[in-house]
């Protein structure tokens, strides 16, 4: 008798051509898929015709499955002899709550893989050919959500990592954090100057893929000029330099 076993993939930002061939081999072996919102229809069609798709929407700002649920379900089929594959967008180790799925599930003795995937704040900056590192501009990277409640024992207090963002040169790559990007903006000028680029990139990878390059002062003003949402990431720092300058240079009329 086969031991229960899970594997958690990470479907990675949403271009189907980003997935690495484990993830591939592991989505096509499962007989079970629970599948997370964000994962686009091009990655499932990697699956078996005879896998079953259980889609347990996790999507920012919106109705979804609860979590405790989510984790039953996973270990009902398991023990059932199903080859379940927990589908994640991006990777399951990043605000993916990879790590609470794993301890639930060795609690029950299921065993688990994980297979990493590319994740938004990465891939949006390399569609933009921007390192999110760079030995002149960023010594590091902080990857943040900015979904915590204000009020809450967890609430990121975003002066003081402007601050350290500043003094230590790290990119800040900000997921979840449409919703408070006026407040965010605001806390982070406690720390950072205004001047500081600022990046917003909008549904990464995928072919609606829209961003918007501005300074931290105009941050929530250009993004509402574009009328840029939710999923989108926010990153902030100097490796956004170039960038910047070259959004900001006058265009030229090429001559006839």
């Amino acid at each position: 008798m086969n031991h229960p076993h899970i594997t958690l993939v990470g479907a990675g930002p949403g271009d189907p051509e980003l997935l690495t061939l484990k993830a591939v081999k592991a989505i096509a072996s499962a007989s079970v898929l629970l599948v997370d919102d964000l994962v686009s229809d091009e990655v499932l069609a990697h699956a078996a015709p005879s896998a079953r798709v259980v889609h347990v929407g996790k999507r920012g700002g919106c109705t979804s499955t609860p979590q405790s649920f989510i984790q039953k379900m996973m270990v009902q089929e398991a023990q059932s002899g199903e080859r379940v594959v927990r589908l994640k967008g991006g990777d399951p180790f990043i605000f993916g709550r990879g790590g609470e799925e794993v301890a639930y599930l060795q609690s029950h003795g299921i065993a688990v893989t994980v297979i990493n995937g590319i994740t938004a704040g990465l891939a949006g900056m390399t569609s933009l050919n921007v390192s999110l590192t760079h030995r002149d501009h960023a010594h590091g990277v902080v990857f943040i959500t900015g979904h915590a409640a204000p009020d809450s024992a967890q609430a990121v207090d975003w002066a003081q990592l402007a601050r350290t963002a500043a003094q230590a040169k790290l990119t800040l790559v900000i997921y979840m954090g449409m919703k408070g990007a006026a407040q965010l903006q605001a806390d982070l000028l406690q720390g950072m100057a205004a001047s500081t680029p600022v990046a917003v990139i909008h549904q990464v990878s995928l072919p609606e893929q829209r961003h918007i390059v501005s300074s931290l002062g105009e941050m929530c003003a250009s993004i509402a000029q574009a009328q840029l949402g939710s999923p989108s990431v926010i990153v902030v720092g100097d490796v956004l330099q170039g960038l910047l300058q070259l959004s900001q240079a006058p265009r030229t009329e090429k001559s006839a």
